[in-house]
């Protein structure tokens, strides 16, 4: 048997050792992660990051429905940024006025796009949008001068500088409309019919909340490759310093066959 997201959710919101010890091993790697490309100055550390989790269980672990981990991972993604302060930009740019100015794009060009806030660079954004690099580079190039036409302070970087507080905005302008998780992550996938994908696109090219929700999924698609858990000995001194209580005989660990 294996022991699923969906449990560690369970065990975590009941405050049991084992679905902590076992988030410690999978998501600190991803913490790292996020706090490596998203924090502007020096990180905080991960201990202070974790309090801070844990102090909002409530929310991170309120779902009990099943937990797929790459939706998982994606609000644990917000929780983290949400968590960094705001970096000052020196042209301050909001979600109205990018909306605006980029509403010529397709929707892959505002993805493209919108990524360059989120910090990728068009080799990085090439993998995960499945372009070559230089079509992303020309993609950036026409909004930066669409933005440009829009802004009476203009700089090339002030999309990415703005980025933080651009997805903040984007995160916080969810409607009913908006489709969930899976129909992106089906996307993704190649799951979705070509009638599905046309419907949702519909919805999604003039929705900056899901062309971020949508990046965002490509953004943990990524970085859940090749992700190795955290050592042992760095399970213990996290769950340590955290006070979580030593784990029961009989924990996540033995559907792994762990001693």
């Amino acid at each position: 048997m294996v022991y699923t997201c969906y449990e560690m959710v369970r065990d975590c919101r009941a405050d049991k050792p084992e679905g902590w010890r076992y988030f410690l091993a999978n998501y600190v790697p991803v913490i790292r992660k996020l706090l490596a490309h998203y924090a502007s100055g020096p990180a905080p550390a991960i201990e202070t990051v974790l309090a801070g989790l844990r102090q909002s269980e409530s929310s991170l672990f309120a779902s009990l429905d099943p937990s797929p981990e790459r939706w998982f991972v994606g609000e644990l993604r917000q929780k983290v940024a949400a968590a960094l302060p705001l970096p000052e930009a020196a042209a301050p740019l909001d979600l109205a006025t990018v909306a605006k100015a980029l509403e010529p794009l397709t929707l892959v060009e505002k993805q493209a796009a919108w990524m360059e806030s989120m910090g990728y660079t068009p080799a990085d954004t090439g993998v995960m949008l499945r372009m070559a690099p230089t079509t992303v580079e020309k993609i950036r190039a026409r909004a930066a001068e669409l933005l440009r036409a829009q802004v009476d302070t203009w700089s090339r970087t002030m999309l990415a500088e703005n980025g933080p507080g651009l997805g903040r905005a984007a995160g916080a302008a969810h409607t009913p409309e908006c489709p969930p998780s899976k129909t992106f992550l089906d996307m993704l996938d190649g799951r979705s019919t070509w009638r599905t994908r046309e419907e949702n696109e519909r919805h999604v090219t003039g929705c900056w909340h899901c062309i971020d929700h949508f990046c965002r999924m490509a953004e943990v698609v990524q970085m859940l490759r090749g992700l190795q858990p955290l050592p042992e000995a760095d399970v213990q001194a996290l769950a340590k310093s955290l006070g979580i209580r030593e784990e029961k005989a009989g924990g996540w660990k033995k559907w792994f066959g762990g001693s």
